[in-house]
């Protein structure tokens, strides 16, 4: 009954590819089998091909952490993989299918047929309500976070009024087709869900998979922290870590083993909520090689250098250390995020003993032990501007491969001149480069969205 229900629920209009007809034809078909009940709500949301496997990172390939060994390599990606690795103007060159756009509002589009459905149950004191609907509200504010991160400029508090934001799907009706909104309207939206969310999800949960109140409680410090509100970055940080600071001891992990770190079935400790990005062509190919600039950054003493990386046969390196366990790449929340918000939050409010203090916390756990004694030495800084260098620095090898962690977090420090970066990429004879804060930190909107429901398109 699950996979039929599932099957029922045809993809939102703005997905792509399905035409509004075809979306009303398979309804009125399926009509006897549209979901109704509170366990069928749970089984759309519990579909974690959908909900928790796909989403977008394709950021990172145009970050600077990795590079494509050779030409050959480079041709070996997808159309939209290479072109985003090049920063190209037009990343889709007529394709229609953009699965880091479609994917995330698939997931809109079910947690929206959730909360339409939810509020339909008769049963109002059914005590699973709440937890389903809390779930609803969290996976849509956290699709709506990633996409605002590909599709929609870097948070300005001074411009967020009238810089364009994402076209805010909020209901399951097909007939509603909404135009974007403004930038602050879009993170108002996540963060008014993820509240909602805070207020209904349970403490625990069977599965990592599914959130819990520190799930919401974690993504409201992220997305506060990626709008440069540290203060309120901080307050959450507070929350989150006040109930579970857990860090992996590094020493416990295999360094020789391809994946050292367990599955989601396993027991990684720091995961608050499991999530993955899309499975990328360039992401699994072993051309796909660290930055020298990044690597050479690792102490020897620090066991990331040894655990995250591996040297392929031909000399190159390659990134390992996923939190998945597997090939995906993570991009659920964990502590050791959180930590790196709290920390850079304390740093930039002037308080950078206890920002160092969080640091070396994280540090001491990553750091080669002796006679089971931590080799570690504190770092230290004697000012704010000091700790802030210090803890970026760590947050880049920290977070290496985490989602599109380094593509928001450039897109981010580039609003400041001390942090602004170029960046340039050798391909054979040709010379590219991505100027700090250039309208090619967003990506276009699918042209096939454009064409059926017009909406304006970024300029880039």
């Amino acid at each position: 009954m699950k996979n039929i229900i599932i099957y029922a629920i045809c993809t939102f209009i703005l997905v792509g590819c399905k035409k509004q007809d075809e979306w009303l034809e398979k309804k009125s078909n399926k009509s006897d089998i549209i979901p109704s009940t509170v366990e069928d709500f749970q089984a759309l949301l519990d579909n974690t091909d959908v909900m928790n496997t796909k989403y977008p990172a394709i950021g990172l390939i145009g970050a600077d952490n990795s590079y494509i060994l050779d030409q050959t390599a480079i041709s070996g990606g997808t159309l939209q993989e290479r072109n985003a690795y090049k920063w190209s103007s037009d990343i889709y060159e007529g394709e229609l299918f953009a699965p880091d756009w479609t994917y995330p509002y698939q997931v809109i589009e079910y947690s929206n047929v959730v909360l339409d459905g939810i509020e339909k149950i008769k049963n109002i004191n059914d005590t699973r309500i709440p937890e389903v609907k809390g779930t609803a509200l969290f996976f849509r504010a956290f699709a709506y976070y990633q996409l605002a991160q590909l599709y929609a400029k870097q948070y300005n508090e001074s411009t967020a009024d009238s810089d364009l934001g994402l076209p805010l799907k909020l209901n399951s009706d097909v007939n509603d087709l909404p135009n974007r909104s403004t930038l602050k309207e879009t993170y108002d939206r996540i963060i008014n869900d993820l509240i909602e969310a805070e207020s209904l999800l349970p403490l625990q949960v069977s599965y990592k998979t599914r959130p819990t109140k520190l799930a919401a409680e974690s993504m409201l410090s992220k997305v506060y922290f990626n709008m440069q509100n540290y203060t309120k970055a901080k307050e959450f940080a507070d929350i989150v870590l006040s109930k579970n600071s857990e860090l992996i001891d590094f020493n416990t992990l295999s360094t020789t083993v391809n994946f050292p770190f367990p599955t989601v079935r396993g027991n990684n400790t720091e995961i608050i909520f499991y999530a993955q990005t899309i499975s990328y062509t360039f992401n699994s190919r072993q051309e796909l090689c660290v930055m020298k600039d990044l690597f050479d950054t690792y102490e020897n003493e620090d066991l990331r250098k040894a655990i995250f990386f591996k040297k392929n046969t031909n000399g190159a390196i390659n990134f390992g250390g996923r939190y998945t366990g597997a090939g995906a790449l993570f991009c659920g929340i964990a502590t050791n995020e959180i930590f790196l918000i709290r920390s850079e939050s304390l740093a930039r409010s002037g308080n950078f003993v206890e920002a160092m203090n969080d640091l070396n916390k994280l540090l001491k756990e990553r750091w080669k032990k002796e006679n089971g004694r931590s080799t570690y030495s504190n770092k230290t800084a004697s000012n704010p501007t000091e700790a802030l260098l210090l803890i970026i620095n760590e947050r880049r090898k920290e977070l290496p491969f985490t989602a599109n962690l380094r593509w928001e977090d450039l897109r981010r420090l580039n609003m400041d001149d001390k942090f602004a970066k170029k960046l340039t990429r050798n391909i054979g004879v040709n010379i590219y480069t991505l100027e700090a804060n250039s309208p090619r930190y967003v990506f276009p909107i699918p042209p096939v969205e454009i064409n059926f429901h017009p909406l304006t398109q970024n300029i880039r």
